[in-house]
């Protein structure tokens, strides 16, 4: 107490350190920082005893309420399951044509085929459904195979030459590479490019198209799409739309390859992924005859469940 020092300034005591000339005054915390200081122990305190705290070898301390993270998880999981299943079995029983007439369920559709589509689709088609060069793009008007919310369905469920598949759509171009000459070859290029008004035409090139083209094609170049034959009068190429592309899908074609769905996803998941890629923009409406042959199914199966019961 003899060596006892004081501020005379703050009246506050020195604590006796000292750093170049500089010395530490013993100066009380604040008593609101103290007392919140100690609350804070004694909420630590609290928690410790009611929920998980202590981490042991296989798991932590459970705490007197019961409650975990994970529990809470597990909770929330079910709950969704369980208003994901009362969606699914609504889009299950709705004809996939007669989706949009419910804007709602059409909606929940998209949703849950936009999922499906980045899990399954996107290494493909791309994130946006542009595709590239080989991969459709999914956003525009041309539709190989046709673009009606059934024909999509399809094509998702049994794929695109895939190997295995009974079902799956089959169209293979011949390879007119031996057949042609190098001038038939420029010509029917020429003609090919002139259907988009990229090229020209010649009596030739019209000649050999179509010989050997208008078949699957069309006389117009508009495709078939019930024979898997694209149309050659716009400006979508699948495989690149330059001379020397179209030359050389002439001689040596090219054919892409698509899985067939119904291997790895369940019919549901296969209807909201063609409700998602008819929505992106390009997708076609069922003709009339192809409604009314839907309609005629549901009233089947609707008079089939009544007999049943």
């Amino acid at each position: 107490m003899a060596n006892k020092r004081i501020d005379e300034p703050t009246g506050t005591e020195f604590v006796g350190h000292e750093w170049d000339g500089i010395e530490e005054l013993n100066t009380p915390l604040p008593r609101w920082w103290l007392w919140t200081f100690y609350a804070t122990i004694a909420w630590a305190l609290v928690y410790v005893v009611l929920y998980p705290a202590w981490p042991l070898i296989n798991k932590a301390t459970s705490g007197t309420l019961g409650w975990s993270s994970r529990g809470e998880l597990t909770k929330e999981m079910t709950a969704a399951d369980a208003a994901r299943q009362g969606i699914f079995e609504q889009i299950a029983a709705t004809d996939i044509e007669q989706l949009a007439a419910s804007p709602e369920l059409m909606g929940q559709a998209i949703a849950g085929g936009a999922a499906a589509f980045k899990v399954n689709c996107v290494q493909c088609h791309g994130a946006g459904a542009a595709g590239s060069a080989g991969y459709p793009n999914l956003n525009d008007d041309d539709w190989i195979w046709g673009g009606t919310l059934s024909e999509i369905e399809y094509s998702i469920t049994h794929g695109i030459r895939w190997e295995g598949a009974d079902a799956t759509r089959v169209n293979y171009m011949p390879a007119f590479e031996g057949m042609f000459d190098t001038a038939q070859v420029n010509a029917l290029t020429g003609h090919v490019l002139s259907l988009s008004g990229k090229g020209t035409s010649s009596a030739a090139g019209a000649q050999l198209f179509a010989e050997n083209c208008a078949a699957c094609h069309g006389a117009a170049g508009a495709g078939m799409p019930e024979m898997g034959a694209p149309a050659l009068n716009d400006a979508i190429w699948l495989f690149g739309g330059t001379e020397a592309e179209v030359k050389k899908q002439i001689l040596a074609p090219r054919h892409g390859v698509m899985p067939a769905w119904n291997e790895r996803l369940d019919p549901v998941t296969i209807k909201m992924l063609a409700a998602y890629v008819h929505s992106r923009g390009g997708g076609q409406q069922a003709a009339p005859a192809q409604e009314d042959a839907a309609a005629e199914t549901e009233v089947a199966q609707a008079a089939k469940t009544d007999s049943d019961g």
